[in-house]
């Protein structure tokens, strides 16, 4: 995992079955499956409602054109972003 701070710094954490890892308030983290084997990753929340973006829906709703000149995207790639997120309950 990992997570995102200010100021372009992050730190990414390696962790194994069975391990717990924390994350400050407002902290924007990417989680990736290293092994081989199926990833089951349970993310709580200290609140009585869940509120998130991934990097995903903050791109696709961000207007096309600003997407397409600032990350080199080509408009098949924008066109696929999406503007929610898909929730596992």
């Amino acid at each position: 995992m990992t997570v995102f701070v200010s100021s372009g710094r992050a730190r990414t954490f390696d962790y194994c079955a069975g391990d717990v890892g924390y994350m400050p308030f407002a902290m924007a983290h990417y989680v990736q499956n290293t092994g081989n084997e199926p990833l089951q990753f349970l993310e709580l929340f200290n609140s009585s409602y869940f509120a998130g973006i991934s990097v995903n829906q903050c791109m696709g709703l961000t207007p096309p054109g600003l997407v397409l000149a600032h990350l080199n995207l080509n408009a098949t790639t924008v066109a696929k972003l999406r503007k929610y997120k898909p929730l596992v309950v």
